[in-house]
């Protein structure tokens, strides 16, 4: 009889033997059919130059969102080093650190971001990164998304998918800022508007490889140069911080503690992260250039590094679109999912068994 484990590897195996090892390149827009076709078969295609007429990829450069939103308070995600979002060890054993989020002048985050890419030598200070994944650039950023003429939506998705976008975000950071391997329950159109992205992309069938594990969460946290006699909490409310001034950046637990599963595996260290099915794993990569339109099936791992243009900044638009949770799909990578955890001895019990301990 079969053993789960061998079953695992036969359905990567064969997943990998039936579908292309390369990412699909269009020469232009797909019409909402070919789309859909994409999305019933969960791969994903770049349009190259797909956007490249857009008002903001003719348009944007540092001087010119200086000019249009310079002035205006932003939400601007700061860490040590540029991994929001990810695991780090610590003390207190390994946390999902989120990253520390304050207020500041668009100017001023501008000139850090471009600070640290330009003069890396002489540069003091956090990495900051643009990132609210939150419908920001209707919000936040609406005087830029009106003014840029952004698309409210994609065509032939819209068409395809029979509903707008759920959200609609502006991303804006340098070289040092990267988005660690995960997946989101979305439809993901991005726009490269300025530098490059590298994508490394794994599909949800290779969802053993990942090496999800439960682990608690934490956020980074401000405090003095010197540090303080206990260590503050995230729990409480955030100040605006000062950009340039001099404070250390904490790693620190939530409170109350709260548990939640994250990939352990890096595809660009696969010799360092290794888990017990990451052999198998076949990334596809793909570069956006300026102009560039990658579409990204819901649920798909990736992770996320980029390249500055001249001017020391990297800039992106993306649209998310609500995935159907209807059909076999959702239930079935979930399963996959569910079933690479347990025999990797990462499934719900440990999560209990943390829980517990935290008790």
């Amino acid at each position: 009889m079969k053993s789960t484990r061998s079953s695992i590897e036969e359905l990567i195996t064969t997943y990998q033997d039936v579908n292309s090892s390369q990412i699909d390149d269009l020469a232009e827009e797909p019409s909402p059919l070919e789309f859909m076709r994409y999305v019933a078969r969960n791969r994903p295609f770049v349009v190259r130059k797909g956007a490249s007429d857009w008002y903001a990829c003719r348009k944007w450069s540092a001087g010119f969102l200086k000019e249009e939103v310079g002035h205006e308070m932003v939400q601007v995600a700061v860490t040590p080093f540029g991994n929001a979002d990810s695991i780090v060890d610590t003390n207190e054993g390994p946390l999902f650190v989120k990253p520390h989020e304050t207020s500041a002048p668009f100017s001023a985050v501008l000139s850090k971001i471009q600070s640290q890419e330009i003069n890396p030598s002489t540069y003091k200070g956090h990495t900051h990164y643009l990132q609210t994944q939150n419908d920001n650039l209707r919000n936040e950023y609406a005087t830029l998304f009106s003014t840029s003429k952004i698309p409210d939506s994609i065509p032939f998705a819209r068409i395809a998918l029979q509903k707008p976008p759920e959200a609609i975000n502006f991303w804006l950071g340098n070289s040092k800022s990267v988005t660690a391997l995960h997946k989101d329950p979305y439809e993901n159109i991005y726009v490269q508007v300025l530098g490059k992205k590298h994508f490394v992309l794994l599909p949800p069938v290779e969802a053993p490889v990942v090496g999800e594990k439960w682990v608690r969460s934490g956020t980074y946290v401000p405090s003095p140069s010197s540090p303080p006699s206990s260590p503050p909490s995230p729990s409480s409310t955030p100040h605006p911080v000062d950009l340039n001034s001099e404070y250390t950046l904490a790693p620190t637990p939530d409170i109350p503690p709260h548990t939640l599963p994250f990939a352990t595996y890096d595809p660009d260290s696969p010799l360092d992260t290794a888990t017990p099915f990451s052999h198998l794993s076949k990334p596809l990569r793909v570069t956006l250039e300026p102009g560039d339109m990658l579409y990204l099936p819901a649920l798909w791992y990736h992770k996320v590094s980029q390249t500055c243009d001249d001017e020391g900044i990297c800039c992106a638009i993306n649209y998310w679109y609500d995935m159907d949770f209807s059909g076999s799909f959702w239930c079935m990578a979930g399963f996959v999912r569910g079933v690479g955890t347990a025999v990797c001895g990462q499934g719900r019990e440990k999560e209990m068994e943390m829980d517990e301990g935290e008790s």
